[in-house]
C-alpha cells in the first residue's frame, strides 16, 4: 500500500497489522519500499520492490498517497495523486490477479464532485499524457488541480472495471470528505483554501478519522462483499450528498 506512513495510508497499516496481515507499504520514508511517486523512476521501482517483497503474489493494494491542494508546485500534486495511483494499480495488476479473492482500493476524495471540472487537464490525465498534465496543473490552483485529479483517479476506477473483473480483481474508490490526517492540516493552515474547508457543509456536524476511513477500506477489500466492484463510495459525513442530492 502506498502512503502507508502517515493519515489514512498509516490508518489502514495499523488496522491489517493488528489483524496480523503483512504489509508492505510505500512511502518517502519509514516503509519496506521508499520512493518518489512524483516520478515515472519512482513508480517503476516501487512497482518492482512490492512485487519482489510479495514473490508476485498479492492479495490487496490500497493507493493512499496523495498531496494535498496546499503543496507547490501543484504539477507534484497531479503527478503523485494521479499517476502515481494508475501506476501502482496498473503495475500491480499481474500481481493481484494470482492472490486470494484479491480486490484493491484507490483514495479518491469528495472534492471530485465539488471542485469545477478542468476538461483540459481531465483529458491530459485520462490519456496518461504526463508533461501536458503537469503544464496544465502548473498553471492552476492547488485546489483545482487537487479536485479534477481526485475526479480523474475514481474516473480512472470505474474506467477499469471491465478488464479487472475478467482478471478476477475487484477495484473500488473510497471519496473521503474533511478527515483529521496531516494533508488537512496542512490544508487548513493555508489562508486561502483553510476558510474554504471550514465552510464545507458537514451534515454529520465534524471531521472524520483516519481510523473511519480505514474501516471502509476494510469493508471493500474483505471478500464477503465480493459483488462490489467499480463503485466510488462517499465518506464524507454526507457533505455531497447535500451539495450534490441528485448526483446518482
Amino acid at each position: 500500500m502506498s502512503g502507508s506512513a502517515s493519515g489514512i495510508g498509516a490508518a489502514v497499516r495499523r488496522r491489517y497489522e493488528r489483524a496480523g496481515a503483512r504489509v508492505i507499504g510505500i512511502d518517502r520514508v519509514e516503509a519496506e519500499v521508499t520512493a518518489d511517486l512524483s516520478t515515472t523512476e519512482g513508480r517503476a521501482s516501487a512497482t518492482a520492490a512490492v512485487a519482489g517483497l510479495a514473490d508476485g503474489i498479492l492479495d490487496g493494494v490500497v493507493v493512499c498517497a496523495g498531496l494535498g491542494p496546499h503543496v507547490r508546485p501543484t504539477g507534484d500534486i497531479a503527478r503523485v495523486n494521479y499517476f502515481g495511483a494508475v501506476s501502482l494499480l496498473d503495475g500491480l495488476l499481474e500481481a493481484l490477479a494470482v492472490g486470494e479473492a484479491p480486490a484493491a482500493v484507490a483514495i479518491a476524495s469528495n472534492a471530485a464532485g465539488i471542485t469545477p471540472p478542468h476538461q483540459g487537464l481531465l483529458d491530459a490525465l485520462a490519456a496518461g499524457d504526463e508533461d501536458m498534465a503537469r503544464s496544465l496543473a502548473e498553471s492552476l490552483d492547488g485546489a483545482t488541480v487537487y479536485g479534477n485529479s481526485k475526479l480523474a483517479l475514481a474516473r480512472a476506477v470505474r474506467h477499469r472495471a471491465a478488464a479487472w473483473g475478467s482478471a478476477g480483481v475487484r477495484l473500488n474508490a473510497v471519496a473521503p470528505g474533511p478527515i483529521e490526517t496531516p494533508l488537512l492540516e496542512g490544508t487548513l493552515a493555508d489562508p486561502t483554501l483553510g476558510p474554504l474547508v471550514e465552510a464545507l457543509p458537514v451534515p454529520l456536524g465534524r471531521r472524520g478519522s483516519a481510523e473511519e476511513v480505514a474501516a471502509v477500506v476494510a469493508f471493500l477489500l474483505d471478500p464477503a462483499h465480493g459483488f462490489v466492484h467499480g463503485a466510488v463510495l462517499f465518506v464524507d459525513g454526507g457533505s455531497d450528498a447535500q451539495l450534490r442530492p441528485d448526483a446518482v
